[in-house]
């Protein structure tokens, strides 16, 4: 037996073997799509469908696939990886490809049915205008995002089978539009014969409105309900638009009973969404839900380090850790502060020094420290006034001395937070999002005749503004 086919039964019985080691939902997101190459001296070359899926399988189970490698053939092998991209297939390795990969295979198959004449820039300007930019390459991940990411990578390899249908929530500038248009984009890479529809919640009522307003309603139902995919955006919009979610309600259905797969995005659970007809909730409700959390300083500091690969300014590390360690907010602002000072770098020709940047961001950092008011915060305030402590107001008592305070706390963090009313639950000794919703409902609906609460509660949303 030569070397490559040994290697190869190596591989097979990696792969075997491998979900003793890692969980099934790895397994299908990140190894279903690996195939096997060729074998070199103590090499093995795998294939996989993006450098992004390259670099997540070695950082993630680059150790673990060389362990069991050895274990199964004695030798200390290295593993190798290659983009495998279709038109650089030469006709021996489309044979092996035939026999040991029938996903791509049938992928391929479904790109020769498309027009030939077409090119993946051309198709998604005939769709739906899914913002290219966005990436799974270009989107990194953390611990506040992996769960919602991996998700996401699962529903572009088996679009209309796995999580079906999928809503991403979270606060603004967390990556939701990212990895919502990373689906879209990967699936039409891998497939351009493949309908998509991507649309933000307004516009999707815009183009409803227009529909209705020019006698084109039959127009706008099969634009929608013909998609292979369905990617909407920021669903709370919809919040107070009954005709609107209406017409989504029909479509969700014309869509999952054929297997269409669809994903939305918000910029908090579907629960606390408070003008949204039952039926529609109970369909965004049916799949899978997962959140995007504000990014760890580990991971500001990983997202920093990616947006500079391709710029043409010297930052150092200890300038790229002076902006992790002051924005905590979210991508967006992390993103802003990068991008000024790489353009001061551009645009006068410097290098940017710690200095420089203790400059230039001063003001911006001011700005997000003063906008990013955090929960201990608003604790100490609110018992400060109602003569309790902080620990009050996250322990269990719930005499009216406490549950009070407790709940006017709640109200607060809801409504000049960004935080869910799960991390909300959490803060105060963790206690659950139902428990938030009820206490921050029962506060607006005491608000509605007392007016001096509203008094209250706006001095003390001031006095937190200001706590220093």
């Amino acid at each position: 037996m030569s070397e490559s086919k040994e290697y190869e039964d190596v591989w097979n019985q990696l792969i075997g073997n491998i979900t003793e080691h890692i969980s099934e939902e790895d397994f299908n997101i990140w190894f279903k799509s690996v195939t096997y190459q060729k074998s070199e001296d103590k090499k093995i070359i795998l294939s996989a469908p993006s450098n992004f899926y390259i670099s997540q399988i070695k950082k993630r189970f680059g150790k673990i696939i060389e362990e069991i490698a050895q274990d199964i053939s004695g030798d200390q092998i290295a593993f190798d990886y290659i983009v495998l991209e279709e038109d650089t297939v030469t006709s021996e390795e489309s044979t092996k490809e035939k026999s040991n990969t029938p996903k791509l295979k049938k992928i391929e198959s479904k790109k020769s049915k498309a027009a030939p004449s077409k090119s993946f820039k051309e198709a998604k300007k005939d769709i739906y205008k899914i913002p290219e930019n966005y990436t799974f390459d270009k989107f990194v991940i953390g611990e506040n995002s992996n769960f919602a990411a991996n998700a996401a990578m699962a529903i572009a390899n088996d679009p209309g089978i796995t999580y079906n249908p999928c809503l991403i929530y979270g606060g603004v500038g967390l990556g939701k539009t990212h990895l919502l248009a990373s689906i879209g984009n990967y699936v039409l890479e891998h497939d351009s014969s493949k309908k998509i529809a991507f649309v933000t919640a307004e516009n999707f009522t815009n183009e409803f409105i227009e529909s209705i307003k020019n006698k084109k309603e039959g127009q706008f139902k099969n634009k929608y309900r013909s998609a292979d995919i369905l990617l909407i955006d920021d669903i709370h919009f919809l919040e107070n638009k009954p005709q609107t979610q209406e017409e989504l309600f029909h479509t969700f259905n014309a869509l999952y009973e054929s297997n269409k797969q669809l994903v939305f995005t918000c910029d908090r659970p579907v629960s606390e969404l408070k003008e949204l007809t039952d039926r529609l909730r109970s369909r965004f409700e049916r799949g899978l839900n997962v959140d995007l959390q504000p990014p760890n300083y580990e991971t500001r500091l990983a997202i920093l380090s990616r947006k500079i690969e391709n710029s043409h300014v010297d930052i150092g590390e200890d300038v790229l850790q002076f902006i992790a360690e002051n924005v905590s907010s979210n991508v967006r602002d992390l993103e802003a502060s990068l991008t000024k000072l790489l353009a001061y770098g551009q645009l006068l020709n410097k290098e940017i020094t710690i200095d420089i940047a203790r400059k230039q961001l001063k003001n911006t950092f001011s700005s997000t420290k003063e906008t990013h008011i955090d929960i201990n915060t608003i604790q100490r305030v609110v018992a400060d006034y109602f003569s309790i402590s902080p620990n009050d107001l996250r322990g269990k008592k719930r005499t009216k001395a406490i549950a009070h305070p407790r709940q006017i706390a709640m109200y607060i963090a809801r409504n000049v937070t960004e935080y869910s009313t799960t991390e909300i639950g959490l803060e105060f000794g963790g206690r659950n999002h139902t428990t938030v919703m009820h206490g921050t409902q029962k506060i607006e609906s005491k608000i509605q005749v007392d007016s001096t609460l509203d008094t209250v509660i706006q001095k003390l949303i001031r006095d937190i503004k200001n706590y220093r």
